[in-house]
Formats: structure tokens, C-alpha cells, sequence
């Protein structure tokens, strides 16, 4: 490792690289060879004129000695790197984290260059002292975690604030992956019912099933409030049988709205020592539930027929023995945790019918889980 190398990672000349330059560079090859590299290279930057500090060489020593050592956590080598005064702070104290820089769009790229030039800036005013930082001064990495929080939630010319650019755009990739999964699973969904027979309709079940339903629906607390969620039926239910049942199934698989806030929503929310409510926790798990172990389940179901039995565990296994999805985890942690997801579902396709009282697909549940499915994944033109 020489300086040249330094020079062309960091796109700089010898006598304007910085301590972040030379930092990343030395992280960036094996610790031992930047350990046996380190006297050499700080020869050839004081040869160069830009020899640092002392301070910043004697910290590098030790922290690459306890890379190789393996005695250095991740939490420390970040804290060293931000130590040079020039690299933005991995999480802020308001709980903005920059994405890994592997997955950063365009305005993350864009945003971070900014701050990183911003914060030479600084440094060459005096407004920063890495050595300070280096040294672990806490009233200098106070200043400097409070300059780069200022930064990041302050307008820039053209208006935009760089945290909410940043955010803004990782929801817009978080949503282009979730809605390419969704077409994924919706594809294969219905790839599979085509190649199988037509469940026939069972008229007296389905009309016994949205019987009980209403007066679930009109009910307060769980199960009601839930499945009203789930539909998005605040305001009123369908008059048809099949359209209020297949709306409330679909909605279990993807709730169409939250909970309704109550008085202590927000302080229930805030005591980490407490507890969520049933209902909050039961949406929780629907929510968690990926596309792909939906796809599985009621694949698999829809495969068998009535008579299978649907329990929570047994929906986990189905999920990773399935052939319609790419190979699901079967380490006994993975399973129980999507067995745990399931607990919240089960429950709520007995009072649909879907399954029964013993957790066995009903015909109900043959004829309506994969047609519900397939509605809360259809997107309305």
C-alpha cells in the first residue's frame, strides 16, 4: 500500500488529502498490510507537506492493532473513521442513519458527498479539531454529532432538507421492491390456481360465515376492531355476502388501515417497558408476514383441499417445504418465527370460517383464501 494508492482512491492530490482519505484507505486493504505499510506512508505525506497530526498516526496504530488482533468492534472502527472530523456520523442522536454505502441512491450519494465537503469546510475553518475528536474530547464530538444534525435538517438552496431527501427516497426503493415482490407473488399465485380445479362455492357457508361476521364487525375490541382494520370498513360494510367475506380476507392478508387511535395510544407506544395491545400486536404480525410466505400457505391449501389442517406450525412447514417459492430458511429459528406470524392469522380465519374450530381448511376457506389473496394483491386501475 503506498500513497499513490491513497491518492487514487480518494481522487486527490498527496497534499490535499485528508485524515477521512487516508483512513478509508487504510481500512479498506487487509490490517496487516496497512500496519506494515502505516511508518512508509507517513514519510511519503510529511515528504508530500501534508503530514497530519501525530495524534491521528498513533490512533490509526492502534486501532489497525486491534483490527488484526480481532479485538476491534465495527462500533469502534466507525467511531475512529468519524474521528477524522470529515465523515458523517453513521446514526445521529435523532435517529437518522445513513444507508450502507452499497445501497445509497442517487440524492443518498449526492446528500453525503455534500456533507463530507461541508464538513472539510469546516475543518478548514477551525470550526472542527480532529484531533480533539481523535482524542475522545466529549465536548468536541458534541459539537461535531450537532453540526452534522444542523446540517441535515437545514433547507439548502434549492429547498430540499438533506435528511428528508435521503429518507424520501429510500421509502420510494422500500415501496418499488415491495410492489415488484407483490407482482412477483401475485403472477405465481395465479399460475398455480390456474392449473388447478374450481372450488365450488358453498352458498349456505358463505352466507352462515358473513352472518356472524356483521355481528362480529358491530362489535367492539378484538376481534372486530381488527377486522374492520383489515377491510377498512370504518365507515360501513358491503351488503353482499361474497364481497363483505373475500374484503375481510383479503384485508388479513393485506390490512387495508390502522387501529382507530385511542386516548393512551401514544403513551402505550412510548413505555418501552410496557406492552402493545393484542390488537396493535395482531396487525403487527400481519403486516410482517412477507409475500412470498403468503404465497406459500395458501398455495399449499389450495393444493390439499378441505380437510388439511392449517394450524399456525403446520402452515409453517408447508411455507418451507413449498416448491412455488425460493428456498425457505428451515433453520428452527426462522420456522418458529413465521409460526409465531401465523398465530395472529389462524385465529382470525376461524371467525371467517375459513378453517374451524379444530384449525382445519374448511370448504370456505378452499373456495375464498386464494381469491382473497389475489384481491388484496390486484391493484385498482
Amino acid at each position: 500500500m503506498e500513497l499513490d494508492f491513497v491518492c487514487t482512491r480518494a481522487g486527490r492530490s498527496a497534499d490535499a488529502l485528508t485524515r477521512r482519505d487516508v483512513a478509508r484507505a487504510l481500512l479498506a486493504v487487509p490490517s496487516g498490510v496497512a500496519l506494515v505499510a502505516l511508518p512508509d506512508l507517513r514519510r511519503a505525506m510529511e515528504a508530500a507537506g501534508n503530514p497530519l497530526s501525530a495524534l491521528f498516526w498513533e490512533s490509526a496504530k492502534a486501532l489497525l492493532g486491534a483490527v488484526e488482533a480481532g479485538t476491534a468492534t465495527l462500533g469502534e472502527i466507525q467511531h475512529w473513521l468519524e474521528s477524522t472530523g470529515t465523515e458523517p456520523i453513521a446514526m445521529t442522536r435523532t435517529y437518522f442513519s445513513w444507508p450502507d454505502e452499497d445501497e445509497r441512491g442517487p440524492v443518498a450519494v449526492e446528500m453525503y458527498d455534500r456533507l463530507v465537503a461541508h464538513l472539510e469546510e469546516k475543518v478548514a475553518a477551525g470550526e472542527i479539531d480532529p484531533d480533539a475528536l481523535a482524542a475522545g474530547d466529549p465536548a468536541a464530538r458534541e459539537a461535531y454529532e450537532e453540526l452534522q444534525r444542523n446540517w441535515l435538517e437545514s433547507p439548502l438552496p434549492d429547498g430540499r432538507v438533506p435528511m428528508f431527501a435521503v429518507t424520501d427516497e429510500q421509502d420510494e426503493a422500500l415501496f418499488a421492491a415491495w410492489d415488484e415482490e407483490e407482482a412477483f407473488a401475485l403472477a405465481e399465485l395465479r399460475r398455480v390456481v390456474a392449473e388447478l380445479p374450481e372450488p365450488p362455492l358453498p352458498v349456505d357457508e358463505l352466507r352462515a360465515a358473513a352472518g356472524r361476521l356483521r355481528e362480529i364487525l358491530a362489535r367492539d375490541g378484538y376481534p372486530g376492531n381488527v377486522l374492520r382494520a383489515c377491510g377498512g370498513l370504518e365507515d360501513g360494510v358491503p351488503a353482499d355476502d361474497a364481497e363483505l367475506w373475500l374484503t375481510v380476507a383479503a384485508g388479513v392478508a393485506g390490512p387495508v388501515s390502522d387501529l382507530p387511535e385511542e386516548d393512551d395510544t401514544l403513551e402505550e407506544f412510548t413505555d418501552l417497558d410496557g406492552e402493545l395491545r393484542h390488537e396493535d400486536s395482531v396487525l403487527a404480525s400481519l403486516c410482517a408476514i412477507e409475500h412470498t410466505d403468503w404465497l406459500a400457505a395458501v398455495a399449499a391449501l389450495a393444493r390439499r383441499g378441505p380437510g388439511v389442517l392449517a394450524s399456525p406450525e403446520r402452515l409453517a412447514r408447508m411455507i418451507v417445504e413449498s416448491e412455488d417459492v425460493v428456498a425457505a430458511s428451515d433453520d428452527p429459528e426462522d420456522v418458529a418465527a413465521v409460526e409465531n406470524l401465523f398465530t395472529a392469522v389462524v385465529p382470525l380465519w376461524k371467525e371467517l370460517g375459513a378453517v374451524d374450530g379444530t384449525e382445519v381448511l374448511t370448504p370456505l376457506g378452499w373456495w375464498g383464501l386464494p381469491k382473497a389473496l389475489e384481491r388484496a394483491w390486484t391493484v385498482e386501475e
